[in-house]
């Protein structure tokens, strides 16, 4: 049997090109395990803006957790805020407990970028977690 053709006009799509607005001042969040170092530049509400990890700029493996690729990382995320979004003065946040805490900090204040607060927000357990049944001898 012959199935009954028809015909579809598809319409163009239009693609609006992304506004690239201006962000003088931001936050910047730095969530630092042992593992990797994730930089993200947010606007003043949280929205973000742009990020780059230690993995994303080349780094595997083990040394993903070391300060220097936290520093990599931190200077690309900066170099993307500055030039996409015209960005002067941040707020840092920093989570967690790896070796890029500091040194994504100093990577960014050195890369012409005031930092006007710096704030730590590790997560902190209330109570932790169950205590394992009590060892019978």
């Amino acid at each position: 049997m012959a199935e009954p053709t028809t015909t579809e006009v598809k319409k163009p799509s239009v693609s609006r090109k992304k506004q690239r607005r201006s962000v003088p001042s931001g936050q910047m969040h730095i969530q630092a395990s042992f593992n990797n170092t994730i930089v993200t530049f947010t606007d003043k509400k949280g929205a973000v803006l742009c990020a780059s990890s230690a993995g994303a700029c080349g780094f595997r493996g083990s040394k993903k957790g070391t300060a220097y690729a936290a520093q990599v990382a931190a200077e690309k995320a900066a170099e993307m805020a500055k030039t996409l979004h015209g960005m002067k003065t941040v707020d840092v946040f920093v989570k967690g407990v790896g070796l890029g805490r500091d040194s994504a900090i100093r990577a960014v204040s050195g890369f012409d970028m005031q930092v006007d607060s710096i704030k730590d927000v590790t997560g902190v357990p209330h109570g932790g977690t169950r205590p394992r049944k009590v060892r019978r001898v």
